[in-house]
């Protein structure tokens, strides 16, 4: 695994706890981080170099800072491993796509991470929809609130609001419809931290996608949400509606004369998803043991990060953008 990180430590318990895997080393520039992690799952610290020459190791997962993500899926590849990347691929399209050109080259199986797929709930919207439960979907809704915001120095970093958290929305209405959009259009603000706003970025925003078939996806991102990480999703079909709600915190439920009370949405990702990271992990070694199709391509997250590019170019620019031949083209 390179990146020892939060998301690093995730990573590491879902790969642990598959009998089907082995963690056995961990590369990050911060060399204690790794070492730390190391030990506590039984592994080595290394360097990236090192790992990648070891012809023992059949798979890497990166979970590093996204502007080098290309870079080591290239030399991951490069060097015979088969590559789960955490999302996105790069923060800029035009060298996602030549990442795409490069891993081809080497014919190794390359995912990327995008967990939500494997929430159990969203899964199973997905499951009902492919089974014509609910007719032909045509109005997705998407609802999508952090419990609060990331540090500004984080904002800086990380390619902003549509890049970095709207990107997992973007694929999930990709995902849900079968297709990518044609035409985006996005509206943000800054109304959580002025600071976001002063680091270029937005805080709150409303994404509608547009499918070539007049199907609608409506997304919605806010970096606060006080009561816990709002995690929604609702489909209209043309004869039913599929929902998934928020994961509480607990299922306990208080009635009394003075009204129903139940628990908070869980706080944040870490508990949200820890059973989608686990499934993802499981559906990525199977694949790789299997030779099989990787549930999540590189296309997929070349497709995401084009929707990305395209919000954000809309709220910027105040009009609809177009993605024509997986590109954006401001109308």
């Amino acid at each position: 695994m390179l990146g020892a990180g939060r998301i690093g430590n995730v990573h590491a318990k879902s790969i642990v706890a598959n009998p089907a895997s082995r963690l056995v080393a961990i590369a990050d520039v911060h060399h204690a981080a790794a070492e730390r992690l190391a030990a506590e799952h039984g592994a080595q610290a290394r360097a990236v170099e090192d790992i990648l020459g070891d012809r023992s190791i059949d798979a890497v997962l990166i979970a590093t800072s996204t502007d080098t993500h290309s870079d080591l899926i290239e030399a991951a590849t490069a060097a015979g491993k088969a590559v789960l990347c955490e999302k996105p691929v790069d923060l800029d399209l035009a060298r996602a796509l030549a990442c795409q050109t490069a891993a081809a080259r080497h014919g190794r199986p390359v995912m990327i991470g995008f967990n939500r797929r494997f929430d159990p709930n969203f899964a199973a919207v997905k499951k009902a929809l492919d089974a014509g439960e609910i007719g032909r979907g045509e109005l997705l809704s998407v609802t999508s609130f952090d419990p609060s915001p990331p540090p500004v120095s984080y904002i800086q970093v990380s390619g902003g609001l549509f890049r970095d958290m709207a990107i997992h929305d973007f694929d999930m209405a990709c995902w849900i419809f079968g297709a990518a959009p044609v035409e985006v259009s996005a509206v943000g603000t800054s109304i959580v931290d002025p600071a976001i706003g002063e680091a270029g970025d937005v805080d709150t925003a409303v994404i509608t996608l547009r499918f070539a078939d007049g199907r609608i996806a409506v997304i919605q991102n806010s970096r606060r949400a006080v009561y816990g990480y709002d995690q929604r999703l609702e489909l209209l079909g043309s004869t039913g509606l599929l929902q998934a709600g928020n994961v509480l915190e607990n299922t306990v439920a208080k009635t009394t004369v003075a009204g129903a009370l139940s628990a908070k949405p869980e706080f944040f990702f870490l508990e949200r998803y820890m059973r989608a990271y686990e499934a993802e992990w499981r559906a990525f070694v199977q694949a790789v043991e299997q030779g099989g199709a990787m549930p999540v391509t590189l296309q997929d997250g070349i497709n995401a990060l084009a929707v990305a590019e395209a919000a954000t170019l809309s709220a910027r620019s105040g009009r609809a953008v177009s993605l024509v031949n997986g590109r954006p083209v401001v109308a």
